[in-house]
């Protein structure tokens, strides 16, 4: 059966038939490398990674090199190409993945790792990478989770470790010097740990104590690296960056031109993976951004851009980027988009500023519902900073604010859980405060709450994680005490993020029970509809494997740990030191105040350290 007719009984078609404006078709007589670039989830959230937007030009701008995309395919059309016996294929050329030379997954999110399993299976590639045969594709991944790659190091022939602008090029380098040479796929990826930021698991063995903690973690090849360090870009404003992007034909999760201001942040916020692991702060200058908008605004015709960063307002020249970009965007009806500002940044001028072609929605991240918690994970806002950034929001119009929080922090208690509802009210005294002439009509407050959980190279890398009947216990508290007409909660459902724990901080055994998950037709986890934690729990249970000791237990600091082996240049002491500096409630100055060695400037530099 043709795809065209199995394309007739699904939804959203487009998702699959490719040839968007921008996409890249090439004259395969002419290539030598074909990769497979896999967004482990659909084709509207894996379009909007902006990664994937770098990688897939950047590998395209060589001429003999094809990369082509692949996604998850939504449940209603794996159940046709199962049925029909189509192989998962790449949406440029349809052509089956196990043809391509390498078939790299991008690494964002734990709750993907059983659409990783889905896709291999789909696309009849061999699961376990020792046991690929000569003429099956290299499957490699990178991304953040790819930091700690020890739950799904079985499956993956390498690791790519940082940014992937520089390593790419060269593991395409060395593919090419090894294809047609009659060497092995041993011998392949041995040439590979030449090249800095890469990691092969199946170079290194892990061996384990009584109680399931790791007692050794050593290398099995004498050319593999003691340690793995990650890769990072010194030059933001050199390094490659796309001019042009595909339009897709529907509508994907973030349908707009993104602009990377800068890789990292000064802030160190204790439960925050992205800002350890991207360190140091790195930026690009107004005028490459500038450059760079002008460009995409005229390639792509979309009418809203979005500054990406971990911290907007913490770019050391956004008034003259968004006055330069005002410039472009004002008279062509352009929106600006400004996610991630800080509460202690926002001002009425940036906030005039983005609604000047449009006003979209406002988010406030308080993460805490006291200053207490606020210092324990050293966020570095008060609640008058909420206060002032609510009277501004409501004075320049807007009815509807978002406030962030998490949940099951280290040291949290109840009083700091209604500390939440207490924040949310005082918004609403400060929308009742302001004139109202000038404040909108409607008002709505919404309160949305994540469980905490505690992820690889943070200072709570050593915590434990809240069980689930605490996680509901402290969420129907929060409900009860949130009754106002104006204001709204939602909340994260707890077995998820039980789950995203095991899985962020697990080691090799959990292979197993990936392995059971996926053939009792485990996917798309990070969708609510699809995750069933009683399957997840039979897979554990067949496995052998106790999810509780991944989550449920606070680790001592002299525990060797499935991370351990890779160096993202923070410091292992340094972490240590800023965890018992929450115990004490204790705050760290962010690195434009002081220098908080953390590691970074020692074989990293750049950025601030530089």
């Amino acid at each position: 059966m043709s795809l065209n007719k199995i394309l007739k009984r699904v939804q959203k078609p487009a998702r699959y038939i490719g040839n968007e404006y921008g996409s890249v078709h090439k004259n395969l007589e002419d290539i030598s490398v074909r990769f497979a670039f896999c967004f482990p989830d659909t084709y509207e959230v894996g379009m909007s990674h902006l990664g994937m937007k770098i990688l897939y030009h950047l590998l395209n701008n060589e001429k003999d090199v094809y990369c082509e995309r692949v996604f998850a395919p939504w449940v209603d059309m794996e159940e046709e190409m199962r049925k029909e016996g189509l192989e998962l294929f790449s949406l440029e050329t349809k052509t089956p993945l196990k043809e391509f030379d390498m078939v790299g997954f991008t690494l964002q999110y734990e709750m993907s790792y059983s659409n990783i399993l889905n896709m291999l299976d789909l696309a009849n590639i061999t699961k376990i990478a020792t046991e690929r045969g000569e003429n099956e594709p290299f499957v490699c991944a990178g991304g953040p989770c790819a930091y700690n790659p020890e739950p799904i190091a079985d499956f993956v022939d390498f690791f790519i470790l940082g940014e992937g602008e520089e390593v790419n090029l060269e593991v395409i380098d060395a593919y090419r010097k090894w294809k047609g040479s009659g060497k092995t796929r041993k011998e392949f990826l041995e040439s590979l740990l030449l090249i800095e930021g890469i990691y092969v698991p199946q170079f290194y063995d892990a061996v384990y104590n009584e109680d399931g903690t790791i007692k050794a973690f050593t290398k099995n090849n004498e050319k593999a690296p003691d340690k793995i360090k990650k890769r990072i870009i010194k030059d933001m404003d050199s390094i490659f960056y796309p001019e042009e992007i595909i339009v897709p034909f529907m509508e994907i999760v973030h349908d707009r031109i993104t602009l990377e201001l800068f890789r990292g942040c000064i802030r160190g916020c204790r439960f925050c993976q992205a800002g350890m692991i991207y360190r140091p702060v790195r930026g690009r200058s107004p005028e490459r951004l500038l450059d760079l908008a002008e460009k995409l605004i005229k390639n792509t015709g979309y009418e809203e851009i979005s500054m990406s960063s971990l911290s907007t307002s913490d770019y050391p020249e956004l008034k003259k980027l968004t006055d330069g970009l005002l410039d472009l965007t004002e008279k062509k009806k352009i929106s600006l988009s400004l996610p991630s500002l800080r509460l202690d940044s926002f001002s009425m001028e940036l906030m005039q500023k983005v609604q000047k072609v449009r006003k979209s929605g406002l988010t406030f991240a308080p993460e805490a519902g006291t200053q207490r918690l606020r210092d324990v994970i050293n966020k570095g806002i008060t609640e008058e900073d909420l206060m002032t950034a609510s009277t501004t929001a409501f004075a320049g119009g807007y009815g509807g604010v978002k406030l962030y929080f998490m949940i099951g922090l280290p040291t949290e208690t109840l009083e700091d859980v209604e500390g939440i509802n207490d924040l949310a009210r005082k918004v609403v005294d400060c929308y009742y405060n302001t004139d109202k002439a000038v404040r909108n009509r409607n008002l709505k407050v919404t309160v949305s709450t994540s469980t905490f959980v505690p992820k690889p190279f943070t200072p709570f890398q050593w915590a434990s994680q809240d069980n689930i009947p605490t996680v509901r216990e402290k969420q129907a508290f929060l409900k009860e005490k949130i009754r106002h007409k104006n204001i709204s909660y939602n909340w994260h459902d707890a077995e998820t993020s039980i789950l995203e724990g095991v899985f962020a901080r697990g080691d090799r055994k959990l292979s197993k029970v990936l392995l059971k998950a996926q053939e009792k037709g485990v996917r798309f986890d990070g969708w609510q509809e699809y995750f069933n934690y009683d399957l997840w729990m039979e897979a554990f249970n067949e496995a052998g494997v106790d999810p509780d000791f991944y989550n449920l237990r606070e680790r001592s600091y002299d525990e060797i740990l499935p991370w351990d082996h890779i160096d993202v240049g923070v410091t292992k002491k340094f972490l240590e030191n800023e965890n018992e500096k929450a115990k004490r409630g204790e705050v760290t100055p962010n690195c434009r105040e002081k220098c908080s060695n953390c590691g970074i400037i020692k074989g990293f530099g750049g950025g601030l350290c530089g």
